[in-house]
């Protein structure tokens, strides 16, 4: 079935979010009338390749002309004039950026998906399987205890009208005295054993296979989000929501809370009349034990960091504090009760073995308000690190520490605590790419939350997941990551030429020490580059118009068999602050082909003109000492006033002259143009 028809199948719920996929980004009504063709398209490969973008979105616009003819043959009035409306859109946005529209159809696809897979998921759990310790859900391979345990009350209830039949029957039969009633007694006792026995094996069956769920939640839905989190926060893809973890957590504990009010009638059958060889007073305090404590290890687990500590003004860079600057945490209880809002106090606080302390409110109350979906949790907006206390670099012992604090809620007494990652305190935003390299190195290398010794023998990285995270540097503050060319020419700059650089190792010292004849890292030279992307040149690299980094002999090899005038862009390898230059091809007077460059354009240059308005007039000093432009064409061959011109800001139109005496009339001054010229 295809996936569109699928979803129309799902629960008002699943519809409800369903509906918040869409908008006049990519509207539904496209989606329902072409679901077939859309379905069928690699959208994920167009994303990331304009040629194949272009092609599937002219194929879009063809697939909607035939629709639009089939409503015509309907005479559907209000279909035609929705699609036509929808194609004129859709032509004015993503005509020249064919690549934007592949992204957000790819997203909503994979969103479905997903949501298919919670629903469906949801579905298995709410199917009822009979095992020897009563009804389960099924999830994920592995069995899950149902919430309401109808099976097990149910057989509560048959147990207390036993053990009552028999209280009676025992006292009636005892007080008449004589061998035979204490025979009856006695086939009593055998038959209350067998039932208060099968009862408190089958208990102890579901007490295990709780523990085998939770484990399996804790130890590996949990464990994997958190990493996923990691990677996020690193600059990975997007980590999904914590709100189908939330139900499953939530589920169990209601669950383990059933199962104790089960246990503690098991008291009061046993209060009402004991016997030898009860199997309640046996059994009962054990299994008491195991679920007080299934659950308290539950509700530690459940208490998590939702969004780790970061200052609002650099958001893509979280889990570095600066002294003197508010940061902010997001704190929340996977366990949605409704009796615990407004009743758990948290407090959060610097790891208590160093010397550090927050200014601002680091105390509140977890709430379900301050959230959308209705979570239990709290988040800090105000913290500040006081400016006298100060740490220049990295710390593997500095944590944001969480306590909650839970009494009288649930009858059962808890002080949770929950930690963020490693953070990283600075004194100066000029140690910002020194601190983030750290991040970068210990989340792409370790799961490990605590890992205080980490920098004392920093491990080595490969370079596959090097290469990764410096793509997603560039892919999580733009549009688009690096290359597999661009990769290669960074490998090479970091170890030298190879073959084949996968597998290969690469040292902390050479990831962010200073490079050999160099006065800076590779990391710091790389980190200005994304820098000078972000604030000048962003517009450019969305295009694809800028290829990075190349090295000057693949350089030379792509631009030689090129006409006269064709360049490309790429950035300065000697420039520590950023810089981006650009290469021609140009022809001396005896045909013979050169290759040239210009010195490279810094941030300092940048501020003034911007840079697609340099390429524009950019001009150089012929033989004849006339200015003429060598800037043609942008490799491979399109033409700048195509690529750069929509770029450049218009040239000032002057007002008409409305008459007058000429004499009178003030002179405007003469027009001005700024370029740039090599002698």
């Amino acid at each position: 079935m295809a996936q569109w028809n699928q979803l129309q199948q799902l629960e008002t719920r699943y519809l409800e979010q369903l509906y918040h996929l869409y908008s006049d980004s990519f509207p539904m009504e496209l989606r329902q009338f072409l679901a077939p063709w859309i379905e069928s398209q690699d959208w994920a490969y167009a994303a990331n390749k304009e040629s194949h973008a272009t092609l599937v979105f002219h194929n879009l616009l063809g697939e909607i002309d035939q629709q639009y003819s089939r409503f015509l043959q309907e005479n559907n009035v209000l279909y035609q004039h929705n699609l036509r409306r929808i194609k004129q859109h859709l032509q004015s946005k993503y005509l020249e950026k064919p690549m934007e529209i592949a992204r957000i159809v790819a997203r909503c696809l994979w969103e479905e998906q997903r949501l298919l897979q919670t629903a469906t998921t949801a579905a298995q759990v709410c199917v009822m399987g009979r095992t020897g310790v009563g009804f389960v859900w099924k999830h994920n391979g592995f069995e899950m205890p149902m919430c309401r345990l109808q099976d097990m009350e149910q057989k509560m209830k048959m147990l207390e009208n036993l053990q009552d039949d028999f209280d009676f029957n025992y006292k009636t039969l005892k007080s008449q005295g004589g061998k035979r009633p204490l025979l009856r007694v006695g086939g009593l006792t055998g038959v209350a054993l067998f039932f208060f026995q099968q009862i408190v094996t089958e208990m102890g069956g579901l007490l295990t296979a709780m523990d085998f769920v939770q484990k399996n939640l804790t130890d590996e839905e949990l464990a994997d989000w958190k990493r996923r989190q990691q990677i996020a926060c690193i600059g990975g893809p997007p980590n999904i929501c914590l709100d189908r973890l939330e139900t499953w957590i939530t589920s169990l504990a209601e669950s383990q809370l059933q199962i104790r009010q089960q246990i503690k009638k098991l008291e009061e059958l046993q209060q009402k009349v004991s016997y030898k060889g009860d199997p309640i007073i046996q059994h009962r305090p054990a299994l008491e034990e195991k679920i007080v404590d299934l659950f308290r290890n539950l509700m530690k687990s459940a208490f998590v960091v939702e969004r780790q500590p970061c200052m609002p003004m650099h958001p893509d860079r979280p889990l570095v504090i600066k002294t003197g600057v508010q940061f902010t945490n997001k704190v929340r209880l996977l366990v949605k009760f409704p009796e615990l809002n407004y009743q758990l106090k948290i407090k959060v606080c610097i790891d208590k073995s160093r010397k550090f302390n927050i200014l601002g409110t680091n105390t509140k109350v977890m709430n379900m308000e301050e959230s959308n979906n209705g979570s239990l949790s709290a988040e800090f907006k105000h913290l500040v690190r006081p400016m006298h206390l100060l740490l220049a670099g990295w710390n593997g012992s500095l944590f944001l520490i969480v306590k909650l604090f839970m009494s009288n809620c649930i009858d059962i007494d808890l002080i949770l605590q929950t930690h963020s990652l490693p953070v990283v305190v600075i004194s100066n935003i000029c140690q910002m790419p020194n601190a983030w390299a750290s991040i970068l190195w210990y989340n792409m290398l370790t799961n490990h939350p605590k890992n205080v010794n980490f920098f004392t023998k920093p491990p080595v990285g490969t370079w596959d997941q090097v290469a990764e995270v410096l793509s997603w540097q560039f892919s999580s503050t733009t549009k688009r990551g690096l290359t597999i060319e661009q990769l290669t020419t960074l490998a090479e700059k970091l170890l030298g030429p190879c073959v084949n650089y996968s597998g290969c190792q690469i040292t902390w010292a050479k990831f962010c020490k200073n490079m050999a004849g160099k006065g800076f890292s590779f990391w710091v030279w790389l980190d200005n580059i994304i820098d000078l992307v972000k604030k000048y040149i962003l517009a450019l690299w969305n295009e694809g118009y800028i290829m990075g980094f190349i090295s000057k002999e693949r350089e030379r090899a792509i631009l030689s068999p090129k006409p006269p005038g064709t360049f490309l862009l790429r950035f300065s390898e000697s420039s520590k602050e950023g810089g981006i230059t650009f290469t021609w091809v140009e022809k001396d007077i005896n045909g013979k082909t050169q290759i040239q460059s210009v010195e490279p354009y810094t941030k300092q240059q940048l501020n003034s003109m911007s840079f697609a308005e340099i390429i524009m007039g950019y001009k150089i000093m012929d033989a004849t000492n006339i200015l003429v432009s060598p800037l043609v064409y942008l490799f491979p061959e399109i033409p700048k006033e195509d690529a750069f011109g929509k770029y450049c800001r218009p040239e000032a139109v002057p007002e008409p002259d409305v008459g007058g005496d000429p004499m009178n009339t003030i002179q405007p001054y003469l027009k001005t143009k700024f370029i740039c010229v090599t002698p």
